[in-house]
């Protein structure tokens, strides 16, 4: 009983969004949910890293963009099939998440510094990819259209929606496993109290070393599948600071430290942005103005984000109805 609880809200968010290609065959539409849904996973990545084990990441654009010039190096230019690239990509981003969290880690770095070293290493990531030639330079890197299932590669952009969908909701069960086990609770001990979980026996650099290898793979997932999206990639793609702002954004928004909060933060940003462009027209960076007043709203008024006043809601509906 206690498993469909946790795990029941989860399948009926999943398939209510599996439904909505069927309320609208709009292109536009559909490309709105499936950039949103990338948003979202990376967004979870995030949230398991600063969400639940309190370290919060300014750079993680390095794994996204890791994940991203995996899949597409590997399609390009050795021939690897599209499905192993995709994952050959997510393992590139869980090394190098794991590669910076062991330098960082090691080196005690917390709090401001930690964000600043991934800031950094971002950056420095951007930076290699604009001129080395196997990623193509300041060109970037192109896959080749070749429609067919084999090469993952669909004519009908609902079926990119259902597959990003489902890893979302793989991420999410995967979350609410965490927050149920003895990791999620070590990452809790360690986001309150670092120097009093240590004193209790808990190992504090292994788990804050696997909080973000998954994190960085689970963002590099969502950078592997952008590109096999798009088919296109470069450095100011993969590394830029646009993937940054907006994975940590998202569960602020939506609710940090939460399951849900990575995909309703994502949602409602996406969409307001979205919103913002059709009623105010091409205005440069009307969208990033309202993602500020709205992370300040938040901040200022639900620090629990949207699934906080959600929860509220229901709360408030429960006892006027026992009333």
């Amino acid at each position: 009983m206690s498993g469909i609880r946790a795990y029941g809200p989860i399948a009926i968010v999943a398939l209510l969004l599996a439904l909505l290609p069927a309320v609208s065959d709009s292109n536009t539409v559909i490309n709105a949910l499936v950039n949103a849904m990338i948003i979202a996973l990376a967004a979870q990545g995030w949230n398991l890293l600063a969400g639940y084990g309190g370290q919060f990441s300014f750079g993680h654009a390095a794994f996204f963009g890791a994940g991203a010039y995996g899949n597409a190096i590997l399609q390009n230019r050795y021939g690897v099939n599209p499905y192993a690239a995709l994952l050959a990509g997510t393992c590139l981003g869980a090394a190098v998440g794991a590669a910076i969290g062991y330098l960082s880690f090691r080196s005690g770095l917390r709090g401001s510094y930690f964000a600043l070293i991934t800031l950094a290493f971002a950056e420095v990531f951007r930076i290699v990819a604009n001129a080395a030639p196997v990623t193509g330079g300041a060109a970037g890197t192109l896959i080749k259209l070749q429609m067919s299932a084999a090469n993952f590669q669909f004519s009908s952009r609902a079926i990119y929606f259902w597959i990003i969908l489902t890893l979302v909701t793989a991420a999410m069960v995967m979350m609410r496993g965490i927050e149920r086990g003895r990791f999620g609770a070590y990452l809790i001990a360690v986001r309150e109290n670092e120097n009093a979980a240590a004193a209790l026996g808990v190992d504090t650099l292994m788990v804050k070393l696997k909080a973000i290898t998954l994190s960085a793979g689970l963002t590099a997932l969502a950078g592997a599948f952008y590109v096999q999206y798009f088919l296109f990639v470069d450095s100011s793609i993969a590394f830029g600071s646009w993937i940054s702002v907006e994975a940590l954004l998202a569960p602020i928004v939506g609710g940090l430290g939460t399951v849900f909060g990575p995909l309703l933060g994502a949602l409602a940003l996406h969409f307001l942005g979205e919103l913002a462009k059709a009623f105010a027209g091409r205005i440069p960076g009307i969208d990033l103005a309202l993602f500020g007043v709205l992370l300040v709203l938040v901040v200022a008024f639900a620090r629990h984000g949207i699934q906080g006043l959600l929860t509220r809601l229901m709360q408030r509906i429960g006892a006027r109805r026992a009333a």
